[in-house]
């Protein structure tokens, strides 16, 4: 046997095994909460773990913040009303093949709107795309010019000051 690339040792999730790990939506859900909140869940607003379930589309409530939310909350799952079974599938199918997925394909598979497929598509992108900010702290700054040319301000905007850096 040989070592090629894409032969049979390698590892990984077929589709019927994906199939038997989401075979509804509320397997789907506590797989999210699961790889969300290993430990415990916490607020997405407060972190506070002071939290209890309840029943419907925001299944928790944050006793410290007083706020409703759900594991699609601040995610790219966020406001979207798909189920998050086929988000699961979608995921799986952009992440497995090595050359991308069109949205014609998830609109087929998924059995969802081009328009629906699309947006998956771009949700899923920017999640896998999401880079660290620049600037995360107080930044430093030797010598800089605020607010433009005197001159062209009225006169109670003037700063009053000499020129050069501030």
């Amino acid at each position: 046997m040989s070592s090629a690339p894409g032969k049979s040792h390698r590892q990984g999730l077929s589709i019927i095994q994906l199939m038997d790990m989401f075979p509804d939506e509320e397997s789907a859900r506590d797989w999210f909460e699961a790889n969300r909140w290993p430990d415990h869940v916490t607020c997405p607003r407060c972190q506070s773990d002071r939290v209890s379930t309840s029943n419907g589309s925001m299944s928790h409530w944050c006793a410290a913040c007083r706020r409703r939310f759900s594991v699609r909350t601040g995610t790219v799952m966020e406001r979207s009303k798909i189920p998050l079974r086929k988000w699961a599938i979608a995921i799986y199918m952009v992440v497995t093949n090595l050359k991308g997925v069109s949205s014609m394909k998830l609109h087929r598979e998924l059995n969802v709107t081009q328009k629906t497929a699309w947006f998956l598509l771009h949700r899923i992108r920017e999640a896998m795309n999401a880079e660290v900010p620049l600037f995360t702290g107080p930044v430093e700054v030797d010598e800089m010019y605020v607010g433009g040319i005197e001159t062209n301000k009225h006169a109670s905007k003037r700063t009053h000051r000499g020129g050069g850096g501030v």
